[in-house]
């Protein structure tokens, strides 16, 4: 086991996405999972039923427990749904956590869509979130509130993840599933260039925690010492694996395989 993740995020319990998918790819990856629960969801694969917010000072008191014991190599944020969420968070990361690389995705609707960031939180996840992250990965919806564009092909993902890099950021992953056509491209975008990721899309409804899974596994590898380039790479890749792996459960978006990576019957 290398490399210690805290992750502040929401729960879900169907399991699929949030803290849940967190900690599975996390340790699918040998990484070491820690937790700051930012909110609690009551949600499956057909959408999310309900929302309850954890208080902001008992978020705060998560984070510095685990920092001032255990520690970390690496931050994730998730669902950060409200302005004193935010702002918790990023108050703690900034006394706690600093020099440590933050991989935030920047959450805002769950893939039944559920929005799962308030309207008035965005600018602050702008002001406070953005400059403290290493890399944000935020999807086509997610970027184009964030670069305040409409995003219709490769150019104006771009664009938007220029416009984002604006914001403080060194780096920001644009993904690009919710493009249209066979052909998936992703951008890592930062001041020094871009590096494109192209990928067949995988024709399945089993995608629910793609994004939460993605940043986890970005995580764990900066956590375990990989440059960003790779330990994108590798991240996609896992995702991947897991989404052609994933076992149809639910009715609509179904979970997919954190477990990917285990051999099967190991502790038979």
């Amino acid at each position: 086991m290398k490399g210690r993740v805290l992750i502040c995020a929401g729960s879900d319990s169907g399991g699929g996405a949030g803290i849940q998918a967190d900690i599975k790819s996390v340790t699918a990856l040998g990484g070491f999972a820690m937790t700051a629960i930012t909110a609690l969801t009551s949600q499956n694969t057909l959408g999310v039923q309900g929302v309850l917010g954890v208080e902001p000072a008992f978020i705060r008191q998560q984070i510095a427990s685990v920092m001032d014991d255990l520690g970390a190599d690496a931050i994730k944020t998730g669902m950060l749904h409200d302005v004193p969420t935010i702002e918790a968070v990023c108050d703690e990361l900034t006394a706690r956590a600093r020099g440590i690389p933050l991989v935030a995705d920047p959450v805002m609707v769950a893939k039944g869509g559920h929005h799962l960031l308030a309207p008035d939180a965005v600018q602050t996840l702008k002001r406070r979130l953005l400059p403290l992250a290493a890399l944000a990965t935020p999807n086509i919806p997610e970027a184009e509130v964030l670069a305040d564009m409409p995003i219709d092909g490769e150019a104006s993902m771009l664009a938007a993840a220029r416009a984002i890099l604006a914001h403080g950021v060194p780096a920001v992953l644009l993904k690009g599933g919710h493009m249209e056509g066979e052909v998936l491209v992703d951008l890592l975008v930062t001041a020094e260039g871009v590096v494109r990721f192209e990928d067949r899309r995988i024709d399945t409804p089993h995608t629910h925690g793609t994004g939460c899974t993605l940043a986890s596994a970005i995580a764990t590898g900066l956590a375990q010492g990989l440059a960003l380039e790779p330990a994108v790479a590798r991240a996609r890749r896992y995702v991947r694996a897991a989404i052609l792996a994933a076992p149809g459960y639910g009715g609509g978006h179904g979970p997919l395989d954190h477990g990917v990576t285990v051999e099967a019957g190991r502790f038979d």
